[in-house]
């Protein structure tokens, strides 16, 4: 992976994107490693949780703009493909996914910040979706956006291109929590420490299960849910929990 470096740490990844120079603008070969990243380390049943991280002053800029001027309709289809891809990619992964952000994330920048589980923040990041000022409107952007935060905040975001801070992202929901610079990496990785601490595969399915119930109305969600419970509770990972709790020890998982 030219664009990308991964590590582990104790059961968590950690992917940093590795292009500071370009402000990790998510070209098409970064979000084609990024992607297949993901799906393998999705696959790997060690990994609890993964860090998104990235080097240099800008967690992402967004797109490469250079790959968006004078191109034909196919050249934008494989682009935008591709940055769909990802972005349903980190969503349908067993594993939480946390962005740990330094500096700037725009456009699609801010939108994979959206698109991932979790998220924290230096104090000094910013974000914000600029693409209505260059005249391309953040629409793909605006999917994730639109579903972390309210309406009228995405709006304002969409609709003014300006910076938003860390602390009214942290209001707005955009992310979950915004930290002193030096303590980003410690923050990241004792939130996953907390996520490696459950049954990874209790873990999967309530992450499969959010996404899947978070659009349906309340009714429908209740039904799905329901079921998704009943499942759950059949686990031997469940009658381990519960026996546990019971007798007030500690679980011990089987996966």
């Amino acid at each position: 992976m030219s664009n990308l470096r991964t590590e582990r740490i104790e059961s968590t990844a950690i992917v940093t994107m590795a292009r500071p120079d370009k402000r990790n603008a998510l070209s098409l070969e970064m979000m084609r490693e990024l992607n297949e990243t993901f799906r393998e380390l999705g696959a790997d049943r060690d990994v609890r949780a993964i860090i998104l991280a990235a080097e240099g002053p800008a967690f992402s800029a967004g797109h490469d703009l250079r790959e968006l001027h004078g191109r034909d309709d196919e050249a934008y289809q494989e682009i935008f493909d591709a940055c769909v891809q990802l972005m349903e990619t980190l969503a349908s992964i067993p594993q939480p996914v946390i962005a740990e952000i330094e500096g700037i994330a725009t456009a699609a920048g801010a939108q994979l910040v959206a698109a991932c589980d979790l998220a924290i923040a230096s104090v000094h990041s910013r974000f914000a979706t600029p693409g209505v000022r260059i005249g391309l409107f953040c629409s793909t952007p605006m999917v994730a956006l639109s579903r972390a935060v309210g309406r009228k905040a995405a709006m304002e975001m969409l609709l003014t291109g300006e910076l938003v801070s860390a602390e009214t992202a942290v209001r707005w929901g955009l992310i979950n929590h915004a930290v002193a610079p030096e303590h980003l990496r410690d923050e990241t990785l004792a939130l996953a420490r907390k996520i490696a601490t459950a049954s990874g595969e209790v873990v999967a399915l309530g992450k499969a299960a959010f996404y899947r119930q978070i659009d349906m109305p309340a009714p429908d969600a209740y039904a799905y849910t329901k079921d998704v419970m009943v499942r759950n509770a059949e686990l031997a990972n469940a009658q381990e929990g519960i026996e546990a709790f019971l007798q007030k020890r500690q679980p011990v998982w089987r996966s």
